[in-house]
C-alpha cells in the first residue's frame, strides 16, 4: 500500500443520477491482505488464516 506522499494524484467526478446511492470508498484495498498472504504461501508453503501477519507466526513450524 502506498503512503500518501507516494500516491498519485486522484481526480474524483461525481455524476448526477437518479439511481439509488451506491458504494463510494476504497474497494481496491480489500484485496491487499489476501494477496500478501498468498504470496507468503507461495514463498514458504505456510498458509496464513489470521490477520495481522506477524513474523512470529511465520517462524513457527
Amino acid at each position: 500500500m502506498l503512503r500518501i506522499d507516494e500516491a498519485p494524484a486522484v481526480e474524483i467526478h461525481i455524476i448526477q443520477s437518479n439511481d439509488e446511492a451506491g458504494g463510494i470508498g476504497e474497494p481496491g484495498t480489500s484485496g491487499i491482505a489476501p494477496a500478501v498472504a498468498n504470496a507468503i504461501f507461495a514463498a514458504t508453503g505456510k498458509r496464513l488464516r489470521k490477520l495481522p501477519i506477524v513474523p512470529e507466526v511465520l517462524r513457527r513450524a
